[in-house]
């Protein structure tokens, strides 16, 4: 297995369009590249679009639940399996796309986490924490991709 600092980008640069850069970054489902790739991804974001609190906060935490969802539910752990990232750098946003490998799941049925009865829980909060991190998450039909957009500052 690839060990996590051994990540790279394929870079591909763009003529035309809202944006110059796309970046693409294939990621085995191990928890263990997380933070491997979430650095390497927000190394990437410093192009002056974002502000570098955003970066190094939001990005950098809404990313990192994004990757731990795929990999560990979408993913089930399956190391065999990888979760794709497509970074769309722009002048005014910046679009991270991830996807994995599994059946998808419906966001409407994801519980409200602020409801009294949820309020002890530790777990089910990533997609309330995503939302409130950055300008837009959205999800595929099938529900195995999410797409964040961070909007220039």
């Amino acid at each position: 297995m690839t060990e996590p600092s051994a990540l790279a980008f394929r870079r591909v640069a763009v003529a035309a369009g809202p944006y110059h850069t796309v970046l693409y970054l294939d990621v085995p489902s191990d928890v263990a590249f997380v933070g491997a790739a979430v650095e390497l991804i927000s190394d990437a974001c410093h192009t002056g679009v974002l502000s570098r609190r955003r970066v190094r906060f939001n990005l950098r935490t809404a990313l990192a639940e994004a990757l731990s969802n795929a990999m560990l539910y979408g993913n089930g752990a399956d190391a065999a399996k990888l979760v794709r990232v497509r970074v769309e750098l722009g002048t005014h946003l910046v679009r991270i796309h991830v996807a994995d490998e599994g059946a998808g799941f419906d966001e409407a049925a994801v519980p409200d986490p602020t409801t009294p009865e949820r309020l002890e829980r530790e777990d089910g909060r990533g997609l309330f924490v995503m939302r409130h991190l950055v300008d837009q998450v959205t999800f595929n039909v099938r529900g195995n991709a999410v797409c964040l957009i961070l909007k220039a500052d």
